[in-house]
């Protein structure tokens, strides 16, 4: 079951494996680097609150970043990324089919120390688009998805990556039984549903 309260994941994990609250959970791993990149984002005046089991920071009403550990290495991923002009090019794609490169990753607390400087320039520049309501055009899509995934995926980076990472068929499942629900309310409450099948591989009707 996944976390609601922020200190858990820090202490424990996200509890979205059976990893959770154990010395092998990632968030322990990583413990050093995850709190140097927490005291960054909350320095940088964002709003920390948790969402998917993750840390997330918002500002103006927008999520602006998330954390999330790993097993080969803890990162930090941008919302809205496409606005990111990114001049020091340190932004990384999270997958093959990601749209844009949306993440910085670290393997060890000195990288994150040493880019502290980029990333508060980042954070800041990510803030002034939330601030002035600007956000990234919508990218093309090869198949018409119901608004509520395309809104879920751009406020949860995994599942956008996931969801995209699927073959064409995989995702046209998702489309069809997403669209034959009547209200937005049963759409969202399917794709919370489908969540971990999504970051699975699997196609809609799969088990």
């Amino acid at each position: 079951m996944m976390i609601t309260d922020i200190e858990d994941y820090f202490a424990r994990g996200c509890g979205r494996c059976p990893r959770f609250d154990t010395a092998d959970c990632s968030t322990s791993v990583w413990a050093d680097g995850l709190a140097v990149l927490r005291r960054i984002c909350r320095a940088a005046g964002l709003t920390e609150t948790v969402k998917w089991g993750h840390p997330c920071y918002i500002h103006a009403g927008r999520n602006i970043a998330i954390i999330g550990a790993f097993r080969g290495d803890f990162r930090l991923s941008f919302f809205d990324a496409g606005l990111l002009r990114d001049p020091e090019g340190v932004l990384e794609k999270q997958g093959p089919n990601t749209a844009h490169a949306d993440v910085i990753r670290f393997t060890g607390t000195t990288q994150v120390l040493g880019q502290e400087p980029v990333i508060i320039a980042y954070l800041a520049e990510a803030m002034g688009y939330a601030a002035a309501g600007i956000k990234a055009p919508k990218m093309a899509r090869d198949i018409d998805l119901p608004d509520e995934l395309v809104d879920a995926m751009d406020a949860d980076p995994e599942l956008a990556e996931a969801f995209h990472g699927l073959t064409r068929g995989r995702r046209k499942s998702y489309a069809i039984h997403l669209s034959s629900a009547k209200t937005s309310a049963t759409r969202t409450a399917r794709i919370e549903r489908f969540r971990d099948h999504i970051l699975a591989g699997k196609g809609a009707t799969e088990r």
